[in-house]
């Protein structure tokens, strides 16, 4: 899938490593028939030619899909062009949120508790001067860990930090301002400007698991 992609591009799934790994691995002891089965979307780190030159392998590109693999086997190593399109689905999108928030856990005890602590006083209250930088905080998680893979489509922009940004501003104006266009006070701003900075760093981290990049 999509994981493969991204490490071909990084080049820790690439020529040097593949051809390496064969010789290392001594494949060509247990493996007569000297091909081998590498997925799809690996092609953009791996040459061919150059696998075979090194070490002695033909490569036979798969599906996109490894549950596909079945299916191509079956077919004589053959793939139709279902096998070769790459898609983003709304399932395959929404996976990816809770792996996102469940990566930023550390990341939020820290930015939470610094406003929280920062605004303590003799009481607690939504008043309290940390109470909207968390607010502001929580909102820009939901825009770009939530929004942008949801309204991903419908995004006019390919560079995710733009569609993260905008997304978070959104989000910012509806938790910071609360529908009074009267409230353009600095702190306000300021807060926006926090919300949609969050959202544009946390969609940007959805660049290596999509082909919209």
């Amino acid at each position: 899938g999509i994981n493969v992609w991204c490490a071909a591009g990084k080049g820790t799934f690439g020529t040097e490593e593949l051809v390496r790994r064969v010789e290392a691995a001594q494949l060509s002891r247990a493996v007569p028939h000297r091909r081998l089965l590498l997925p799809q979307l690996g092609a953009v780190g791996v040459s061919a030619h150059k696998v075979r030159k090194g070490c002695g392998f033909e490569v036979v590109w798969g599906p996109v899909q490894a549950e596909d693999l079945e299916a191509f086997l079956q077919a004589g190593q053959k793939a139709d062009a279902s096998m070769r399109r790459v898609t983003f689905t709304f399932a395959q999108r929404m996976v990816l949120v809770p792996v996102e928030i469940l990566l930023l856990r550390k990341r939020c005890l820290v930015i939470i508790a610094d406003p929280v602590l920062s605004g303590f006083g003799p009481g607690i209250s939504m008043d309290a001067p940390g109470i909207p930088a968390v607010c502001a905080t929580l909102f820009g998680i939901l825009a770009g860990a939530v929004l942008v893979p949801f309204l991903l489509p419908q995004h006019p922009w390919r560079e995710f930090w733009i569609s993260g940004a905008l997304a978070g501003m959104q989000a910012g104006v509806a938790n910071t301002f609360n529908g009074r266009l009267d409230a353009w006070e600095s702190a306000r701003l300021s807060l926006l400007l926090w919300t949609g900075g969050v959202g544009s760093y946390l969609a940007m981290h959805f660049t290596g698991c999509t082909p919209y990049t």
